[in-house]
């Protein structure tokens, strides 16, 4: 069993800095915690592409951020992408941004990039409201070569993943996946590393790039082997086709903000999914994937019920309670309490059974208080001291 650190949130860093050639996706970060997500992002294309409109592109757009007032940004990653090896160094707010870390695919002679940044201590920093991408120039390469508006692959955008926590959200575990992959004809992605405590309101994010609305050939996107769409905006058969979940965006030319719920398409135990996208023509780039999946596990609170003293002794008496809330899975018997006087360790005991959740457990221990107290004290009780991650 995995047990969680109670009042603690910790992150499993896999950071790296690589440039590749159709990297394959796989996990970069992962948060546990109370976590959740969401995408912020915009499309330099004027128009869908490949519809006979004029071959011309933006340098810059324009995407606004709306997060509550208790919610507390954690990490925020941006990535920018477009026809071409590569435009890696842009402006965020006026900001200059290089890239970090960098991806390329090569499709039918014609090449594709994505750039990532990490860009948390800016997004903490301003906050809510508009966030412009400029100086991502593509005109160049797309002029240069009409091979990419021939076949309706000229396109470019960018988006924030932010990552942000809230003292009221459960205990959550966030999965971050990125690399850069491509269809058609199909493409298959294991996402590993997952924890499935309890698939209620489970969901999955996409960073996609180049999909399009008017091309539903033979295209599903598949968890598990069953498929998943969010109707009307993502349906059964063109998953990927310019929009944005958050927002409720239709018109996010070629590229793709998308969110889903998979309650039903994963099982509690699950330690890996399985993506499987098909598209039999439209080509479709993933770029990043999150997970969010309820990862609340005991969740043991200890109160202090009473304090027994008599009057010149050190001796105390203490009755106290450990409750097993908000948590999804039973605090096994002989996990270990410990007591701290004024912050100072003073006494370990363990749990007498196993504690169901919403039960709890009554104890009484005797101590003895150190010679230099001498006056009022605080006491109180932590099971989280003493426990470690283990399988």
């Amino acid at each position: 069993m995995k047990q969680k650190l109670l009042r603690f949130h910790f992150i499993v860093l896999l950071f790296f800095s690589c440039a590749a050639i159709a990297q394959d996706v796989s996990l970069l970060q992962q948060f546990n915690g109370r976590y959740d997500f969401t995408f912020i992002g915009n499309t330099l294309n004027l128009q869908e592409n490949g519809l006979g409109f004029p071959c011309n592109i933006l340098t810059s757009s324009t995407a606004t951020l709306q997060l509550n007032s208790d919610d507390e940004i954690e990490k925020a990653y941006l990535y920018w992408a477009g026809s071409g090896t590569g435009d890696l160094n842009v402006k965020l707010n006026n900001h200059e941004i290089n890239a970090e870390r960098t991806f390329s695919t090569f499709n039918t002679n014609l090449y594709y990039f994505s750039a990532f940044a990490e860009v948390t201590s800016l997004v903490q920093n301003t906050g809510n409201g508009d966030y412009t991408l400029s100086d991502l120039d593509l005109t160049a390469v797309i002029a240069n070569n009409p091979a990419y508006c021939a076949n309706g692959t000229n396109f470019g955008g960018w988006a924030i993943l932010i990552i942000y926590k809230n003292e009221s959200l459960p205990l959550n575990q966030l999965n971050v996946y990125d690399g850069l992959q491509h269809v058609p004809n199909e493409l298959n992605i294991t996402l590993t590393s997952l924890n499935v405590i309890d698939n209620e309101n489970a969901k999955i994010g996409f960073i996609a790039w180049e999909g399009d609305r008017n091309i539903a050939v033979n295209e599903t996107l598949k968890i598990n082997g069953i498929v998943i769409s969010n109707p009307p905006l993502n349906p059964a058969n063109n998953a990927f086709n310019g929009t944005n979940s958050v927002t409720g965006m239709s018109n996010l030319y070629n590229m793709d903000l998308d969110i889903y719920n998979i309650q039903n398409t994963i099982q509690v135990g699950d330690q890996t999914a399985h993506i499987q996208l098909t598209s039999g023509q439209d080509f479709v780039m993933i770029n990043t994937v999150i997970t969010k999946l309820n990862s609340q596990l005991p969740d043991a609170t200890v109160t202090i019920n009473e304090v027994a003293t008599t009057c010149d002794s050190k001796t105390i008496e203490v009755d106290y309670t450990i409750n097993n809330t908000e948590a999804t899975q039973l605090l096994p018997a002989l996990t270990p309490i410990s007591i701290y006087i004024n912050a100072n360790f003073a006494a370990l005991n363990y749990t007498n059974a196993d504690i169901p959740v919403g039960g709890s457990e009554t104890h009484h221990i005797v101590l003895v208080l150190d010679d230099t107290i001498t006056s009022d004290f605080d006491i109180m009780g932590d099971w989280s001291k003493f426990c470690v991650n283990s399988s």
